[in-house]
């Protein structure tokens, strides 16, 4: 593949008390002629809430609307999200919308723990409401600290599969501690109840500690993922890997055909990325340096 890189697209300009920076893990839905982009807004104290930017379909570039408040806001004192939520995954359910989000909870002796809810749209995406107010993918020994569902696909039988991200570590680096993760796959009856065990898909491979993010899609050559790694070295760029069953994965980040600019707002990090067609074009919208602080922006296929 190869893609061409269009520009930043948008970030909060800090005059709103829940938007300061960020648009984290940018998640396109297609709306007509309109590209819904969900994603993380900081505030002040960097927790996320989950708004979107409503884009131009043929030409992303061109910013329709904005969302002037959360459709999804942070959960309870004492909850698993209530200290910021961002995107996992948005998809289509009958006649209402399914999100998958991670909810953030600080607790006194790591970092943080990061579990997924559930939420439901049924006024067309513009708002949310929980499914339930406990994580729909809790802990368990396979994640203790991380389990953060990123793709979640209806299958043909009526259920539904999910990949996402477990990690139970923590590396230390120039003296912080960061989360160490994997990619995991399950299925479920109904995409809510799951096991606490999932099939081990992509590992940290070399000097990566973390494997994340992944972005699954079925075409008619078998499933494609596109997924974030990091390293000990303070790399932050994105992966790709091919299966015939969504579950035993060949992973060729060579094939994936973008990297970092030489400078700018993606010239030390390349994060996040999520694709979507319209028409003959497909899209990728993805974040930038630490981890979408200045927003997000977009990519072209221009040759596969």
């Amino acid at each position: 593949m190869k893609w061409q890189k269009r520009g930043l697209i948008y970030g909060p300009d800090g005059s709103s008390s829940w938007a300061r920076h960020s648009c984290l893990t940018p998640t396109p839905v297609l709306i007509g002629d309109i590209i819904r982009v969900y994603c993380g807004f900081r505030d002040g104290e960097g927790r996320s809430r989950i708004g979107f930017v409503d884009v131009r379909a043929d030409d992303p570039s061109v910013v329709v609307a904005v969302s002037r408040e959360p459709v999804l806001d942070i959960g309870m004192a004492g909850c698993f999200d209530d200290n910021g939520v961002i995107l996992g995954d948005v998809v289509a359910d009958g006649d209402r919308l399914r999100m998958y989000y991670v909810g953030f909870q600080i607790v006194a002796r790591v970092k943080f723990l990061a579990f997924t809810g559930l939420a439901f749209s049924t006024d067309g995406g513009n708002s949310f409401q929980r499914a339930q107010a406990a994580p729909v993918l809790d802990r368990a020994d396979e994640g203790l600290f991380i389990r953060a569902v990123h793709t979640a696909m209806p299958d043909k039988t009526g259920g539904w599969r999910i990949w996402y991200a477990a990690g139970s570590g923590w590396e230390p680096i120039k003296g912080g501690f960061y989360p160490q993760y994997h990619i995991r796959h399950q299925a479920s009856v109904d995409g809510i109840r799951f096991d606490t065990t999932g099939d081990l898909c992509l590992p940290p491979a070399g000097r990566e500690y973390r494997i994340g993010r992944p972005r699954v899609y079925l075409g008619e050559a078998g499933y494609r993922m596109i997924f974030t790694k990091g390293s000990v070295d303070g790399d932050y760029t994105p992966g790709y890997a091919t299966s015939r069953d969504g579950v035993h994965w060949n992973r060729d980040d060579s094939q994936l055909g973008i990297g970092l600019s030489d400078d700018g707002w993606d010239s030390r990090h390349l994060c996040y990325p999520s694709v979507i067609h319209y028409g003959s074009r497909i899209w990728m919208f993805y974040n930038g340096n630490d981890m979408g602080v200045d927003g997000f922006g977009y990519a072209e296929l221009i040759a596969h």
